[in-house]
């Protein structure tokens, strides 16, 4: 006797069409404004305006003036990556090994949330407001303690001032995805430390920094990779100024004297292999971070 089996739709497809129109709007906004426009910049990077394949716009990439421009992005980059790392640990392990009061972390990482994501040209006018020639702190050191910071060489619109303004949304970044590795850090690793009088110290080197290493070096790739393809920030605040990549870039694309397109999808194409290698380096410092915490 045959038996026949009728198989009803499973109840589970209907919410996986769903769900899959719910994530439609994301596919669509990364395929229109990253997928296609990195595309279109890698293609404009090989092609001259005629639309041959050509080579001659990455050669272009090594003249004195790029090659400098580069320079100076890759250590503005480094700088506020590293002292970003610094600081943004130093305040994470505070707020979170420190034994502060619960409000203050979470008055800490909200704030950090919100500093982490606001830069452009609100970021440039509150630093020119702030230490500007006519800042609010330029004038208070100068009037109330003597201190002339443009008198010694301190200027707002150079790489110094650059770097300062980076720093306001590189800590809080930093602070953001530490924080989750520290509270990782399980209390048992100490206490068994110092069962074998290991002192704080000693703890640090051997048990705790090999442990958070991947989380550091990976964090310090992601902060160059932000620094490094910060472009609103750093036209809004040093114009022309200052010759870095973005700037370099801008000018190439919308300039009036220098307007060389295809020069400025080379360039482009540039930043998106450096910026990509960086975050590669993180994703997968991540992944290795995270299987040492689980």
């Amino acid at each position: 006797m045959t038996t026949i089996t009728l198989s009803l739709p499973s109840a589970r497809q209907p919410r996986q069409v769903l769900s899959w129109f719910g994530v439609a709007p994301f596919f669509l906004f990364a395929l229109l404004f990253l997928i296609l426009p990195t595309l279109n910049i890698v293609v404009g990077a090989f092609r001259n305006p005629q639309g041959q394949v050509t080579l001659e716009n990455l050669g272009k990439l090594l003249s004195p003036s790029i090659l400098s421009a580069f320079w100076i992005s890759i250590e503005l980059s480094l700088l506020t990556a590293v002292l970003g790392c610094l600081f943004g640990f130093l305040i994470a392990a505070a707020i979170t090994l420190g034994g502060l009061p619960r409000p203050l972390r979470n008055a800490i990482l909200t704030f950090s949330g919100v500093a982490s994501n606001f830069a452009g040209v609100p970021l440039a006018f509150a630093f020119i407001a702030t230490l500007g020639r006519l800042g609010f702190v330029t004038m208070l050191l100068r009037h109330w303690f003597g201190i002339n910071l443009y008198g010694s060489g301190f200027n707002v619109v150079s790489f110094l001032g650059l770097a300062l303004t980076y720093l306001y949304f590189q800590i809080p970044l930093m602070v953001l995805i530490i924080t989750p590795a520290l509270e990782g850090l399980r209390r048992e690793w100490r206490e068994a430390a110092e069962s074998l009088g290991a002192s704080g110290a000693q703890y640090w080197r051997m048990v705790a920094l090999p442990v958070l290493w991947p989380s550091l070096l990976g964090t310090l790739a992601l902060l160059f990779a932000n620094a490094f393809g910060a472009v609103a920030t750093a036209i809004a605040l040093t114009g022309s100024s200052l010759s870095i990549a973005p700037i370099v870039l801008f000018a190439q694309i919308r300039g009036d004297v220098l307007n060389d397109p295809h020069l400025g999808y080379a360039i482009a194409f540039a930043m998106i292999v450096l910026t990509a290698i960086a975050n590669c380096i993180y994703i997968l410092l991540r992944m290795r971070a995270e299987r040492w915490l689980k």
